[in-house]
């Protein structure tokens, strides 16, 4: 769809609100349209790039990390933020937009809303948090990573058996604790990870934080 049409169907759509009683703000309906163009756009990179090009030969470049246009301290900010969201439970991105529907003030991070909005947003992705700090975005239900067959069998960086990555979805996320003392003291409790491969097959990693870091990443 074009930006016009976009625009149409939005406006159709907010005047069935009015008409139903229940009229959206100024400042949401420009939420609302900025974020639908942005995933139109989106899309249509995404079906061209599968149409191919005239330089289809050439690798895909990998757009810019959203993260580093924010300075240091915007950045911690940031961070800090999607921690402690994190640890309560709460898609960061969720409440952000909350904020903002409800005309809420963000603290700390209010400079997204006032500098970048929701196209900027909608950009960033674990694997963008990811390289900043790992510990700062959780696994969850329905997050797509890459695991290493590290995993299951010995793998060496150079040799008949090297080191391969696997895409598959998490289904699981459980917490675990050693009752027996076997693992070292740092190791009483950690995380288990439950995901399903592509094919179906399921595979749980254990201490995926703790002792498995190493063997997974975000896909890209």
């Amino acid at each position: 769809m074009t930006k016009a049409e976009i625009e149409a169907v939005l406006k159709a759509a907010f005047g069935e609100c009015e008409a139903a009683g229940y009229p959206l703000e100024a400042e949401q309906k420009q939420i609302l349209l900025a974020a639908a163009i942005a995933l139109s756009q989106s899309q249509s990179a995404g079906t061209a790039s599968q149409n191919g090009s005239s330089e289809i030969d050439s690798p895909p470049i990998e757009p810019e990390n959203p993260l580093n246009e924010l300075t240091p301290e915007q950045r911690t900010a940031l961070l800090q933020f999607i921690q402690m969201q994190e640890q309560e439970g709460i898609p960061w991105k969720v409440q952000l937009l909350n904020d903002w529907l409800e005309g809420r003030e963000s603290g700390a991070i209010q400079f997204i809303r006032d500098l970048y909005g929701p196209q900027w947003l909608e950009q960033v992705q674990p694997f963008h948090v990811a390289e900043y700090a790992e510990t700062a975005v959780s696994l969850k239900l329905g997050d797509r990573i890459e695991v290493s067959n590290n995993l299951w069998e010995w793998v060496q960086e150079e040799g008949p058996c090297s080191r391969e990555w696997f895409g598959c979805t998490v289904i699981h996320v459980s917490q675990a604790s050693d009752s027996n003392g076997i693992m070292p003291a740092s190791y009483s409790t950690y995380t288990n990870c439950m995901i399903r491969f592509d094919n179906g097959m399921e595979y749980e990693i254990q201490g995926v934080y703790e002792w498995n870091r190493y063997n997974w990443r975000w896909l890209k």
